[in-house]
């Protein structure tokens, strides 16, 4: 062919799509959304769980400068509540420092829960997970100081 010469394009040799082939691309699209969506979805509950277990290390950190300053933790009474303001009832807290500037609440919106003495450790700070009910599974699950 010259180089001056242009082909006129062929009317009958136009290429396309078959309905066949573009049904192929949809099947095989619906059998990787119906593989991966389960996967994604399952994320922002993980993503709860590991957000409750680092508010409570923060909470457990806080608890211990606690005790070294009072040579005890706050008494169940007195509760997380004694991390932010200074107990006025229970033991005293002679060396009382502010040790966190607000309590954070679970990632469900219920406060964190506080025992001492605890029943798995010395002190339990814990989160009664999605169902807001101690015990269950999965994201249900009790997530606590115990589990660190």
């Amino acid at each position: 062919m010259a180089l001056g010469k242009r082909r006129a394009p062929n009317r009958s040799g136009l290429s396309g799509f078959t309905l066949i082939e573009v049904m192929v691309v949809i099947v095989i699209l619906g059998v990787l959304a119906a593989l991966v969506v389960p996967r994604v979805m399952n994320r922002p509950d993980e993503a709860r769980v590991v957000a409750a277990r680092q508010d409570i290390a923060s909470v457990m950190q806080a608890l211990k400068l606690y005790r070294l300053d009072n040579q005890r933790y706050p008494s169940t009474e007195q509760g997380l509540q004694a991390l932010v303001t200074r107990p006025t009832s229970g033991p005293a807290a002679t060396n009382w420092k502010a040790y966190l500037d607000r309590l954070p609440m679970d990632p469900w919106g219920k406060p964190y829960q506080f025992l001492n003495p605890g029943l798995k450790g010395e002190v339990d700070v814990f989160s009664l997970g999605a169902d807001g009910a101690p015990g269950g599974s999965g994201t249900d699950a009790d997530i606590g100081s115990w589990s660190l």
